[in-house]
This record gives structure tokens, C-alpha cells and sequence, in this order.
């Protein structure tokens, strides 16, 4: 199976909907576009779920690494992930 280009199916969701997001560097952004919980709690859960080493009262570092995280387990899960969207 080939992998699947996760920012052209990313794009198309986001040309869907009428809000723009900022998908490529916001996690809150993110998983609004993907539908999931978006909410400080949430981010929080998600950054224990993936063993996030730092504070997580730190939102603004948090949120750089659950979005690099979460490209990352993309890519691991056979997404085909842009370099700059995993760094």
C-alpha cells in the first residue's frame, strides 16, 4: 500500500472548511482540522500519551513538541510527512 501524502490530504481537508487554520505549526490547529479535542486538558493528555519529558503548564513548548510528535507517529505509521512538517 502506498504511503499517503499526509499534507495534500491535510490541504484538502483544510480547503473544506471555512476557517483557516494553521495546521502546519499550531497542534491546536491541528487537531481542530482533524476533528479531535483541541483543549489544554486534552493537549495535556495527548503529551502524557506520548511521554512528553518537559512541564506541561509550559504550553508553548508543549504545543512545538506535540506537533512535532504527532507528524512524527504520522510518518511512523506510514503518512508520507514533508521534512519541515516533522522538525
Amino acid at each position: 500500500m502506498p504511503p499517503v501524502d499526509v499534507e495534500a490530504v491535510l490541504t484538502e481537508r483544510q480547503a473544506g472548511i471555512n476557517t483557516q487554520l494553521n495546521w502546519r505549526s499550531s497542534i491546536v490547529d491541528l487537531l481542530k482540522l482533524l476533528d479531535l479535542d483541541s483543549s489544554f486538558d486534552a493537549r495535556k493528555d495527548l503529551a502524557a500519551e506520548l511521554n512528553y519529558p518537559g512541564n506541561t503548564e509550559d504550553s508553548a513548548a508543549m504545543n512545538v513538541w506535540l506537533h512535532k510528535q504527532v507528524m512524527q507517529k504520522l510518518a511512523d505509521n506510514g503518512g508520507q510527512v514533508p521534512a519541515n512538517l516533522k522538525n
